[in-house]
């Protein structure tokens, strides 16, 4: 599977014949079965362009807590995304960071006063709670909370609604949600900080790979998508399991922590080159690059040409799903504000018909409703 720069995109990713057009299908050896009848639930069909749902539907709920998934899937998101950090005995849990200070209420427990500590974290020092202190009983003792406050008022009305779930709990969930809708429940997942998790003895692939095979999603046609920042991590998943596994991608001069502390000196740059793309693709299925790197913005903000991303990307058998798109004016290219309030919504279905048309193969959205309206503006539906 290292070696194997199949399934194509094409097998991995296809319109689905329920939304009204042909599907392919994972077959067997990765490539493109036949398309599927409408309606026959094929696990391997998605809709192209796709949209992920970005830590579930947290332009309305606070991020990654099962009310923000369940929202997230009801207004149609074709996939939803898990952050994963551990616990102090083991567990994976749904968190962006391991920081836990401004996305619960722990700084209101005095019982766990003494949890708050600095730590370096790849390279960055931080003051706050981790969960890597704390057992998964503790956590649960935690409520959830908004992360961004001040852009997203009305999420804060959901504080304390929701704990942080566990990631065997996201995978019941999507189990139970699978039954009930007749169609699997897609997920992508994100390994966050591996080399520092494993360092602490605390690794998070052979954990992560454990829990896909546990709830039979560690195949190739399984439902769900593996990511990182670290290719180092996609490449240890890849000898785990066979589900799709996509290379995370910041900005073009960021070195992946994992290249820092091996002395690899290529940077994102190196890696969307048609050489690194071709080395991603021994081991991976797709990119996540940042939408600065499929049309980066110019001086003013605006958005410029599209770069060979795309092209170069798909040339080399994978696919793409940037991220992130935000209805916010502050999150937005200029040319798509509106007003000068930076909290308030701007024009984000024009933004989303300039990233679509450059061919990517999906997007990932706090706002699942507006992107699922955009893509079906821009396929016609």
């Amino acid at each position: 599977m290292e070696q194997e720069q199949q399934p194509r995109r094409r097998a991995l990713l296809g319109a689905a014949a329920a939304l009204g057009a042909g599907a392919a299908v994972f077959g067997g050896s990765g490539a493109a079965a036949a398309a599927e009848p409408a309606g026959s639930g094929d696990r391997g069909r998605l809709p192209v362009p796709t949209v992920i749902a970005h830590r579930g539907a947290s332009g309305y709920r606070p991020e990654h807590t099962l009310g923000s998934y369940q929202l997230a899937l009801d207004m149609g998101a074709h996939v939803i995304e898990q952050d994963l950090v551990p616990t102090k005995d083991g567990h994976l849990v749904c968190r962006h960071e391991n920081d836990i200070t401004g996305t619960t209420d722990v700084a209101a427990h005095p019982e766990f006063a003494d949890r708050r500590t600095t730590k370096t974290v790849d390279g960055e020092q931080l003051t706050g709670w981790f969960t890597e202190d704390f057992t998964l009983a503790e956590l649960k003792t935690l409520r959830a909370k908004e992360r961004i406050p001040a852009v997203r008022q009305e999420n804060t009305l959901y504080d304390g609604r929701w704990q942080v779930p566990s990631f065997e709990e996201v995978l019941q969930w999507a189990d139970e949600q699978g039954r009930k809708r007749g169609r699997p429940v897609w997920l992508h997942v994100e390994t966050k900080h591996p080399s520092y998790f494993r360092k602490l003895g605390l690794g998070l692939e052979e954990r992560l790979a454990k829990l896909l095979r546990a709830y039979g999603r560690d195949r190739n046609d399984s439902p769900n998508f593996l990511q990182s920042f670290e290719p180092s991590s996609i490449e240890r998943l890849a000898g785990l399991v066979d589900c799709p596994k996509v290379v995370l991608l910041w900005t073009a001069d960021y070195r992946p922590w994992d290249f820092e502390e091996s002395g690899d000196p290529r940077t994102t740059a190196d890696l969307i080159t048609p050489e690194g793309l071709k080395w991603i693709a021994g081991f991976a299925q797709g990119i996540g690059p940042v939408l600065d790197l499929v049309i980066p913005p110019g001086p003013d903000g605006k958005l410029g040409e599209p770069t060979t991303l795309v092209r170069d990307a798909h040339k080399a058998g994978l696919i793409l799903h940037p991220y992130t798109m935000r209805n916010e004016n502050q999150f937005l290219p200029a040319e798509f504000r509106r007003g000068t309030d930076p909290t308030a919504y701007g024009d984000a279905f024009g933004a989303f018909k300039v990233y679509f048309e450059t061919g990517i193969d999906g997007i990932f959205s706090d706002n699942a409703d507006t992107a699922l309206l955009a893509r079906a503006d821009f396929v016609g539906e």
